[in-house]
């Protein structure tokens, strides 16, 4: 290989040099220091592929990275996860409207958890890898038994962090990456449920211990919560706030009718039970039986069988 000249003149000239030898790549980083000797850090593609396969970055993003850090691996990874940190910042005010919504139980059906990892387009959304990522975040959430999403970013993936891991793959793909949503629901028995590609997912809480036929029933009111969206178990599941702010638009409606102020109350009462039938889960006809509620539906499967509580999440939402 050709020398460097003895009489240069820049003192801290730094010369990279990329040559082939056979099977790899290499890149010389030459140090000149103020006596123009030369030091030299070889880094083969063999670093180059390990860095790829641990952090999943691209070739040329992880040779630079390990040519910026002196051929220091661990510097190479940090590297990488600030250039992940610069995007985040730099893609802050994006919207990350797509993404992916994970729902999982533990083995004895009695805690489960909802993950919404999101990302910027949808192109990345059903890319396998970014599911796959999702998919071990909502493990990591189950095992540690996470209470909020801080919670989650400092939990342990492997050596790391979900947090660090996080900004690897911002880096990686350059898009603005979040989990935005996390739930966590326990009861005597829980049932997760995924709609449609992982768009939407569905925890359902049920008053009795977990059995073949409670689990079935639990999943078809999941399938029911992620068609019909319902606001809550039952009518005493509504907030006092939204049960005045419905009353008072029906009296209004009533009231626009020309009917007087006392048969407007009353009207108005028949409109919220209405409301309560359509919008909350119990009351609510049963998807795959229209001639019984929710509520008659369980009741069928297991005597006293009702639904304590549910957690619903989509993407976008």
């Amino acid at each position: 290989m050709q020398q460097f000249n003895d009489n240069l003149t820049c003192r801290d000239a730094i010369a990279l040099r990329l040559y082939f030898n056979k099977t790899e790549f290499c890149i010389l980083i030459n140090k000149i220091d103020k006596k123009h000797t030369m030091s030299t850090v070889t880094i083969s593609a063999a670093e180059v592929n390990k860095l790829r396969q641990q952090t999943g970055a691209g070739m040329m993003d992880c040779r630079k990275a390990l040519a910026e850090s002196n051929g220091d691996f661990e510097a190479a990874i940090d590297y990488l996860r600030k250039k992940g940190q610069k995007v985040a910042a730099n893609r802050s005010d994006r919207e990350a409207k797509e993404g992916v919504v994970i729902a999982k139980a533990n083995a004895e059906n009695t805690y489960g958890i909802i993950v919404t990892l999101s990302s910027e387009t949808d192109f990345v959304a059903k890319n396998a890898e970014f599911i796959a990522f999702a998919q071990q975040v909502a493990d990591i959430a189950l095992a540690t038994k996470a209470t909020a999403v801080a919670d989650l970013h400092a939990a342990k993936m492997g050596n790391d962090t979900v947090g660090e891991k996080l900004l690897e793959m911002v880096a990686k793909i350059g898009e603005k990456i979040e989990i935005s949503r996390f739930e966590q629901l326990s009861a005597d028995a829980v049932v997760p449920y995924i709609h449609q590609g992982y768009r939407i997912g569905v925890l359902v809480g049920m008053n009795q211990a977990a059995n073949e036929a409670v689990i079935a029933a639990g999943r078809d009111v999941a399938m029911q919560i992620a068609a019909m969206k319902p606001l809550a178990v039952d009518a005493e599941s509504v907030s006092p706030e939204m049960i005045e702010r419905e009353k008072a638009i029906a009296v209004e409606q009533v009231m626009a009718e020309g009917k007087a102020a006392d048969m407007a109350e009353k009207i108005a009462s028949g409109k919220l039970n209405k409301f309560f039938k359509e919008n909350t889960l119990l009351p609510q006809a049963f998807v795959k039986d229209n001639s019984k509620s929710v509520g008659d539906y369980l009741a069928s499967v297991s005597k006293g069988l009702t639904v304590t509580t549910f957690k619903r999440a989509a993407v976008g939402a």
